[in-house]
């Protein structure tokens, strides 16, 4: 899942950009509220962790402004110590939920996991397709209901094709949802991960097929039973 943090305290958003990444996530930074609101407007993030106090715009005209362009991506706000106030105007301005500074990494992630799933109830909560089950909220994969394990990226690329399921998905799209906008490698890259993800649903007995179709990107597919 893609994630944009709005936050301009470099060593915050790096410590917490790398964590989440770890953890499976995309996550774009970028340190001012006009470019957040920018890159929020372009859509595509499974939520937004916004700051409040930031320069050029501060997050809660960020906020407001999205939700005034109905924009209803998930948003997490952090807020100042022991700020009342600011937390509830946090909320009135459309914040789905926030954080008070200093604040533990664990609490910010059961946050976000919070978050996507309330958002999740637009989309399946399971991805299936034959006897492959994946469950994004608890990052888990099953063939046939035994354990099918794979790294983050391998997850993030498979989850990427399964809820594309008999469709054909660009390289590129796979990059945009698995891979966050600082990554300035081949695009290729994606080959690789689709390789190793052929090797171990065929080793499980899966009864799909991850096709190439030349020119274009991927397809999950079904194969015989």
């Amino acid at each position: 899942m893609r994630l944009l943090m709005v936050e301009d305290e470099e060593r915050l958003a790096q410590s917490l950009s790398q964590g989440l990444r770890a953890e499976g996530y995309a996550v774009d930074v970028v340190g001012d509220g006009l470019t957040g609101l920018e890159r929020a407007r372009d859509g595509g993030y499974a939520a937004v962790v916004l700051d409040l106090m930031l320069p050029g715009l501060n997050g809660f005209r960020v906020c407001q402004e999205l939700r005034r362009e109905q924009n209803s991506v998930p948003i997490l706000m952090l807020t100042a110590k022991n700020g009342e106030y600011d937390e509830a105007e946090a909320l009135d301005c459309g914040a789905d939920d926030f954080l008070s500074k200093p604040f533990s990494y664990l609490v910010l992630t059961a946050r976000l996991r919070a978050l996507l799933r309330r958002e999740a109830t637009a989309r399946p909560l399971v991805l299936t397709l034959a006897d492959l089950r994946i469950d994004p909220a608890a990052r888990r994969c099953t063939i046939d209901g035994a354990e099918l394990t794979l790294t983050v990226k391998e997850f993030g690329v498979l989850q990427c094709l399964a809820r594309h399921p008999d469709q054909a998905v660009p390289k590129t799209d796979i990059l945009d949802a698995v891979w966050d906008s600082a990554f300035r490698g081949d695009v290729n890259i994606v080959e690789v991960y689709v390789a190793a993800l052929r090797r171990k649903l065929a080793a499980a007995g899966a009864h799909c097929t991850i096709e190439t179709l030349r020119g274009i990107g991927y397809r999950l597919a079904a194969g015989d039973e």
